[in-house]
């Protein structure tokens, strides 16, 4: 999904897909090479796409243990950054991000559209009701 917006923006090209699976990498590659008309590079390991010094983004939709690593790595490198939420799974990784952003004078903006999905408002609205859920008599939260 990242790829295909970012294709479709005229200012914007998508030069990589990285993906642990090489074969999935290469099809999106492949669709978006013919999309743009232009040759789009696949890659399995992400630290390619971080080293290469022609790419000025990285949009990172990676499993979420890795959003953090991955921003900062990309930051260091002088990459602005474009991350799916949670940026973070401690407060101590969320703050690690910031810092990088600081110190390496890049933007690291991290995507928290599901709040602005019309949804959020009629699941909002089903909770407060009356009716809503009932009276809840346990809660079990994991880490």
């Amino acid at each position: 999904a990242h790829a295909g917006a970012f294709a479709g923006r005229g200012a914007c090209e998508v030069v990589a897909i990285c993906d642990a699976d090489y074969r999935r990498a290469g099809r999106h590659a492949d669709a978006l090479a013919k999309r743009q008309n232009r040759k789009v590079a696949a890659y399995q390991d992400l630290r390619k796409i971080i080293d290469d010094k022609s790419i000025d983004i990285v949009s990172i939709a990676t499993c979420n243990h890795w959003h953090a690593l991955a921003a900062i790595w990309a930051m260091q490198a002088g990459k602005d950054v474009y991350v799916e939420k949670p940026l973070s799974h401690s407060q101590w990784e969320g703050r690690q991000a910031v810092a990088a952003a600081a110190k390496y004078g890049r933007i690291c903006q991290v995507g928290t559209q599901q709040r602005s999905d019309p949804m959020q408002a009629e699941i909002k609205k089903f909770l407060h009701e009356e009716k809503g859920l009932g009276e809840i008599k346990a809660a079990r939260v994991n880490r």
